[in-house]
């Protein structure tokens, strides 16, 4: 069945290819947009416009009304005021929630992989202290979870730390992307303590597929996992990036840890693999694109 889409965060790294794979499937997209040369990019696309940010309520609220389901995928990424970020996303979710109230419309929304001590995590699992992303990142879920029972089909879709492909704009691949700066601008990758700390990862085209399922299918109140890699080590991802810039590849430890990563350096001592193995079997979703450690050495730079 053909639906009406509104796609926030519609020329982004995941929008875009949301955008696509939605147009590709027969759906009619709108998507939010601030900036006229990101409404020539998404009306290129052969989506329609509405014009606004995240803290244009109204601009959300006239994207949702005239849509049949809502794609979440914007958010402010600046770490140096990540609270800031996380409650202009919670006020957002909310006002596209109150628009879709009572409708069984669906409303897929972007969230992040959780890390569980000791083990991998699954769809059921929410992170536990001392992570400090996913911390401010939960009440996002909680509200978007809470819709279900006033008749919004809402999903969360977790996405891993590192979302990888070609773009537009060249290779990019999240906090991967983020590490491979922090490398050239210390002249060495690093890992924190022996490395073997995992991240999952997934391909930008794959979580794609799983936002177009999401709003076609999946269940009110539904957790799932965009995981292609279920856990890539750090120590074997700085190694990757090592080689492919020609520079060193060093633990940190300590004091280093710190002076080396700045903001990443909590989240990169940290094991945080996720499973899919339940979005697997409730959405017939797999990967199919190239894991990390191999699209990285095949398309980076």
């Amino acid at each position: 069945m053909t639906m009406r889409i509104f796609v926030t965060g519609a020329t982004g790294f995941v929008g875009s290819a949301t955008v696509r794979e939605l147009l590709k499937a027969g759906h009619q997209v709108t998507g939010l947009v601030r900036s006229d040369a990101n409404a020539e990019a998404l009306a290129a696309m052969g989506a329609a416009v509405v014009r606004g940010s995240l803290e244009d309520l109204e601009a959300l609220r006239r994207g949702a009304e005239a849509a049949d389901g809502v794609i979440h995928t914007a958010f402010i990424h600046d770490f140096s005021n990540f609270a800031h970020s996380c409650a202009v996303d919670q006020r957002a979710i909310a006002t596209i929630g109150e628009v879709l109230a009572g409708s069984n419309r669906p409303f897929a929304v972007t969230s992040g992989t959780p890390a569980v001590a000791g083990r991998t995590a699954t769809e059921s699992d929410i992170s536990e202290p001392p992570n400090p992303v996913s911390a401010l990142r939960a009440p996002a879920e909680e509200l978007t979870l809470a819709l279900a029972a006033r008749g919004v089909r809402s999903s969360i879709v977790r996405l891993p730390r590192s979302v990888h492909g070609a773009s537009e704009r060249g290779w990019r691949g999240g906090f991967t992307e983020v590490l491979v700066g922090i490398a050239r601008k210390m002249g060495v990758s690093a890992y924190v303590g022996d490395g073997t700390q995992r991240w999952p990862a997934v391909h930008r085209l794959d979580t794609a597929r799983l936002f177009r399922l999401a709003v076609e299918k999946a269940p009110a109140g539904s957790r799932l996992h965009a995981v292609g890699d279920e856990g890539v080590a750090m120590r074997d991802l700085a190694t990757a990036i090592g080689r492919r810039l020609g520079l060193p590849v060093a633990a940190k430890t300590g004091d280093e840890v710190a002076a080396h990563f700045g903001f990443l350096a909590a989240v990169g001592a940290i094991d945080q693999p996720a499973s899919s193995a339940r979005t697997h079997e409730l959405l017939g979703w797999q990967p199919r694109e190239l894991g990390l450690l191999a699209d990285f050495d095949a398309n980076y730079g």
